[in-house]
């Protein structure tokens, strides 16, 4: 057997891979966090609300793919290796993203526009959900038995780090080029600069050497000649594979999703809160949260990975509206005194030709301050219809400024959702790895992963906004599909898993 792959140190496969990944997931996220600067330049102006929910329906599709991507190079993991696979994925992922950032508006090419950016995301969607599977395996493979939920632990980090990362560099660059620039083409940078980050990793990626226990079986010549078949066609491993989607995952990614991109699409479109404080608040709680990723990672090597991630679960039932209630009670402009307005702009008036008539719009924006120390601009559109039809008065609210209080306040709302998402997230890398023999670990961990977080967890920005849109709805009444879908997750794992790492003999080597 070749001695190559005893090279690897653990922090050197850890930092390789997680290195990787993390852009991999900055690529995936960047989209989602400029859902609605996206929206409005790939469909028509007067869209509206549709705008937003066919952007997110667009996100959506890349995580609906993701199971495919699983299975595809799942299967090339298994009968190639490790590292090669999660080589191409990266490869695949980052020209996707760049070129995203190429593609010309609505305005320039038509549907031909959306059309395009579906067609990538799914190609990202395909290359992450053989990324993810790849990154932990390599990793659990390096790790000692007893310290498999530490290791894998820094890998969970990335996904977080990559969603902080694609975050930042948004805030940098539209307070660097300015809020029209930033809205009219400088929001592609960030999908742009990915091309730099990917190509770096892939350096790295290339010095690395195969995971020891893969190596061990294709010298034994033990490599599975069918993946796919000795996943999903024996009884008693594929009896684990919807035990963890049903039982684990799906449970974890409606509480991974909701618990930031949910949030960041609440905070800002519900809520109307300004685009900056919504992603610095976000920017925090990331922060405060992280390590607890590496916190519960090693705290189930200790007393198992089940409680742990169940508790998570749990506490996102019986804690999300009660948040998200807050959330709608703090931005509530009409419940709060008036102290001072700083500034009315003169009415805009614009003639629209309709039906022969022309009709007049008088818009007035005013920025008002409250006696917490909120600020929000107010924008009156009121309109006269020559046609005789009742004239109309329409008072929407934006840009809301948060108080200091409230906007820490909001924080730590924030960071105890991405604290639940440390619980739920943190050991799942072990708990999956644990579950499957290493001839068929990649693609058999990769598929209930990529089902329960892509299909189950992607789906709650578009799912719960869309529900919220229906008529009679409240805004609150998205998150009776993130709760649902996690209570059903808690009750199959609190009957149906175990606490203790199953026996798969090789798995646990």
């Amino acid at each position: 057997m070749s001695l190559e792959p005893q090279k690897n140190s653990i922090f050197k496969v850890i930092g390789a891979s997680s290195l990787g990944t993390l852009i991999e997931w900055y690529d995936f996220y960047i989209f989602g966090s400029l859902a609605t600067i996206i929206g409005a330049q790939l469909f028509p102006a007067d869209a509206g609300a549709s705008a937003l929910i066919n952007t997110l329906a667009i996100f959506a599709a890349g995580f609906i793919v993701r199971p495919f991507g699983a299975l595809v190079f799942g299967r090339l993991g298994d009968l190639i290796g490790r590292k090669y696979t999660f080589l191409l994925t990266l490869v695949l992922m980052g020209g996707s993203t760049f070129l995203i950032g190429l593609i010309p508006s609505y305005s320039s090419i038509g549907y031909a526009a959306p059309i395009l950016v579906v067609i990538l995301r799914l190609v990202q969607g395909l290359a992450l959900g053989g990324e993810y599977g790849g990154a932990a395996t390599y990793v659990a493979e390096h790790a000692p038995a007893n310290r498999r939920g530490f290791f894998t632990s820094w890998i969970q980090t990335t996904a977080t780090g990559g969603l902080f990362l694609s975050l930042g560099i948004i805030v940098v660059t539209k307070n660097v080029l300015g809020a029209e620039v930033f809205a009219d083409w400088g929001w592609r940078v960030p999908f742009l600069l990915s091309i730099l980050l990917v190509g770096v990793s892939i350096y790295i990626r290339m010095k690395m050497h195969e995971s020891p226990m893969f190596t061990k079986l294709k010298t034994e010549g033990k490599v599975s000649k069918n993946p796919l078949k000795e996943s999903f066609s024996h009884k008693v491993n594929f009896k684990m594979v919807l035990l963890a989607l049903f039982g684990a995952t799906m449970g974890q990614g409606v509480i991974w999703y909701t618990g930031q991109f949910y949030a960041q699409s609440f905070l800002e479109n519900t809520c109307k809160v300004d685009f900056n404080d919504s992603r610095y608040i976000l920017l925090w709680g990331i922060v405060f949260a992280t390590p607890f990723f590496v916190v519960f990672g090693s705290w189930s090597d200790k007393v198992g990975r089940k409680w742990i991630m169940l508790t998570g679960m749990l506490l996102g039932i019986i804690f999300y509206r009660p948040i998200y209630q807050i959330f709608l009670d703090d931005t509530d402009v009409s419940k709060i005194e008036q102290k001072d307005i700083l500034r009315t702009d003169k009415p805009e008036i614009k003639r629209n030709p309709a039906d022969g008539t022309t009709d007049i719009l008088y818009t007035t924006s005013t920025r008002v301050t409250l006696t917490n120390g909120m600020s929000y601009t107010e924008v009156q559109t009121a309109t006269k219809y020559e046609s005789g039809a009742p004239d109309t008065l329409v008072k929407t609210y934006k840009d809301k400024k948060l108080s200091t209080p409230v906007f820490w306040k909001f924080v730590g709302l924030i960071f105890f959702q991405i604290l639940l998402v440390t619980m739920v997230y943190g050991p799942i890398a072990a708990f999956l790895v644990e579950l499957f023999p290493t001839k068929i670990r990649y693609t058999s961990m990769s598929l209930p992963y990529h089902v329960g977080n892509g299909v189950f967890g992607g789906l709650v920005p578009f799912i719960a906004t869309l529900i919220a849109s229906f008529s009679g709805a409240t805004p609150l009444s998205g998150l009776w599909y993130p709760i649902g879908i996690a209570a059903l997750s808690f009750v199959i794992g609190a009957i149906y898993l175990s606490n203790k790492k199953p026996d798969h003999g090789e798995a646990g080597q």
